[in-house]
C-alpha cells in the first residue's frame, strides 16, 4: 500500500504530521499514549486491512508524538488540546462525512472531539473503558509520575511498562507531560450526546481503562467487540483490525 506523510496546522499552528494510506471512504485514525500512527495503524497492518476494504486512511501523529512537533511552551497545551486538533485536522481536510476511531489517548480524544462537535458518521473506541474516560484524572496521574520517576524506575514497579514503551517509542518526556495536564474527567452524563453508531472494541485481556462493558452500557448507540491480547498487544493481531472493518463497512 502506498503511504504518503505530509503536515498539516494544529489548532494554534503547531507543524503535524498526518499519513495517508488508501482511497475512499475517509476513516480519521487516533493512536494512543506515547504510541504513533505507524506503531498503532501501520506496523501491524490494522491500515491494510482497512484499506484493502475501500477505506482511506487518515492517519495523524498527535501533538508531542511521533513525527508532529513536541513543543515545550506550556501555552501550547490549553484544556482539551488534542480535540482541537482533531477539530483543525476535519477542517484542513474539508471533512463532512468521515468515520473516526481511536485506540486508548485515541479514542479518548476522540471522544472529546465529538463532544465539542466533531461530527463522524460512525466512531471506534477502542482500547477504553468507562473508567478512563470518567476518571481520567487518576490515570492521567499515574503516567505523569512515571514521567516525573523515569530514571528510577524498575522491573516489578507498576510503571515498568510504560518507561519502557517511553524508551522505546524516543518520548519527549516534557512535552508528553505538560499534554497529561490538558486532559479532564469526562462524566457518564456528557456521553449521551455520542448519538451516532459506536463500536468499542477491545482485547480480552484489556481493562487498563477500566471495563468496556460498562462503556457500552452507557454510550446511547454502541455495540461491544473483544479480541484477543492486552492494552498492548492487540493492536499486532488482525483481529482489531478486521472488527474495526467489519463495524465501519456495515
Amino acid at each position: 500500500m502506498t503511504l504518503s506523510t505530509k503536515f498539516y496546522d494544529g489548532f494554534d499552528g503547531a507543524r503535524l504530521a498526518l499519513h495517508r494510506m488508501g482511497a475512499g471512504r475517509p476513516v480519521i485514525l487516533l493512536h494512543g499514549l506515547f504510541s504513533s500512527a505507524e506503531m498503532n495503524w501501520i506496523k501491524f497492518g490494522q491500515a491494510d486491512l482497512l484499506v484493502e476494504a475501500g477505506f482511506e486512511c487518515l492517519m495523524p501523529d498527535l501533538r508531542a508524538h511521533g513525527h508532529s512537533e513536541a513543543p515545550h511552551d506550556p501555552d501550547a497545551y490549553p484544556d482539551d488540546v488534542l480535540a482541537r486538533d482533531l477539530a483543525a485536522l476535519v477542517a484542513h481536510l474539508d471533512l463532512s462525512d468521515f468515520d473516526l476511531c481511536g485506540f486508548s489517548l485515541g479514542a479518548r480524544t476522540a471522544v472529546r472531539g465529538v463532544i465539542a462537535g466533531v461530527s463522524p458518521r460512525r466512531l471506534v473506541l477502542g482500547g477504553m473503558g468507562l473508567e478512563g474516560l470518567a476518571g481520567w484524572t487518576a490515570r492521567g496521574a499515574f503516567f505523569i509520575d512515571a514521567i516525573d520517576r523515569f530514571e528510577t524506575i524498575k522491573h516489578g514497579d507498576p510503571a515498568f511498562n510504560a518507561v519502557s514503551f517511553m524508551k522505546t517509542m524516543k518520548v519527549d518526556r516534557a512535552a508528553v507531560r505538560l499534554l497529561l495536564q490538558t486532559f479532564t474527567d469526562t462524566p457518564p452524563t456528557a456521553l449521551a450526546t455520542i448519538t451516532m453508531p459506536t463500536l468499542v472494541v477491545n482485547g480480552d485481556q484489556d481493562r487498563d481503562n477500566g471495563d468496556p462493558a460498562a462503556l457500552t452500557e452507557t454510550l446511547p448507540n454502541a455495540v461491544q467487540a473483544v479480541v484477543p491480547g492486552t492494552h498492548m498487544s492487540c493492536v499486532t493481531k488482525p483481529d482489531l483490525g478486521l472488527a474495526i472493518r467489519d463495524f465501519l463497512a456495515a
